[in-house]
């Protein structure tokens, strides 16, 4: 392994990533400026250093081993590294102290973050944040590859590597279209909606949250029947509106909602919701305690 640290460079690397995303030596070559001969001495080059073919070559074609599909995950990894570790120099040139990566579900940002990022800016003026909104999934996904220094999700079901801590509890909220006949003085259970069409989140995207639901329903005797789904809360919103479904969601997903629909929040059930934190502490940002003191 140190032998091939040693002859490794940026460049094979770079060339390498041109290619399996175009898996074609002229207009890999065309993006990289450099002749077609070069790269593909180079890409021969980074074979040898690695002893594994990357590339199956024909006159018709180039695609990748599992060799480079494997070298490719780590490349990524790699450059997703070296390009946030600039960005963090080029702020501490501007003497602004981190740059933190954020990625959070739409219904952490409704309550439970703003407050949080209102005292960090408040005490660390330097710190400046990336924020990105996305699914479990996704955010579990960037996180690996190093894309988000911290994740907030609906799920505590992360790799080995990674450090979870639940940082708060909520309700869940029946959502009905505003016509509907149920209203908070007449809704009893959630046995009352068992035969109505549900508009819920992905069970791909969050396991956990998606099995809490579920869960939820089961405890009042049923299966919800699914017609919808959806990872973004104004489209299920809208759905309902639309008389499209009903749905079940987090309590702080309903706050500043602006949609023709009326909510239900079901107290003293024994399945609530979760929010996570989640960081890999292998990655190394001086800004990353200063949030967690927050938690």
């Amino acid at each position: 392994m140190i032998s091939i640290t040693n002859q490794l460079e940026l460049r094979h690397v770079h060339y390498f990533l041109t290619l399996s995303n175009t898996l074609h030596f002229g207009l890999a070559a065309e993006k990289l400026h450099i002749s077609q001969s070069a790269l593909s001495q180079q890409i021969q080059r980074l074979e040898v250093i690695l002893k594994q073919p990357l590339f199956k070559r024909t006159n018709r074609k180039v695609a990748l081993t599992r060799a480079g599909e494997l070298f490719k995950i780590e490349a990524e990894i790699i450059f997703n590294q070296m390009q946030t570790s600039i960005n963090r120099w080029n702020l501490g040139l501007e003497g602004t102290s981190g740059l933190l990566n954020i990625g959070f579900v739409g219904s952490a940002m409704q309550v439970y973050l703003p407050k949080r990022i209102k005292v960090l800016k408040e005490n660390h003026p330097n710190i400046k944040l990336v924020l990105q909104e996305a699914s479990n999934k996704v955010q579990l996904d960037m996180l690996q590859r190093n894309e988000l220094d911290l994740g907030f999700m609906r799920s505590n079901r992360v790799l080995p590597t990674m450090t979870c801590k639940k940082v708060h509890t909520e309700n869940f909220c029946l959502v009905l279209p505003h016509s509907h006949p149920l209203s908070v003085s007449t809704f009893k259970g959630l046995g009352q909606v068992a035969h109505e069409d549900f508009i819920l989140f992905p069970n791909e995207q969050s396991q956990m949250y998606y099995q809490q639901i579920t869960g939820l329903c089961a405890a009042h005797g049923f299966t919800p029947k699914i017609s919808h789904q959806s990872i973004h809360g104004p489209t299920i919103f809208k759905l309902v509106e639309d008389g499209m479904g009903i749905s079940i969601v987090p309590k702080s997903l309903t706050h500043a909602m602006s949609y023709n629909v009326k909510c239900i929040e079901l107290k003293n059930e024994v399945f609530q919701t979760e929010l996570y934190a989640v960081w890999n502490p292998d990655f190394t940002n001086t800004a990353v305690p200063h949030f967690l003191k927050l938690l």
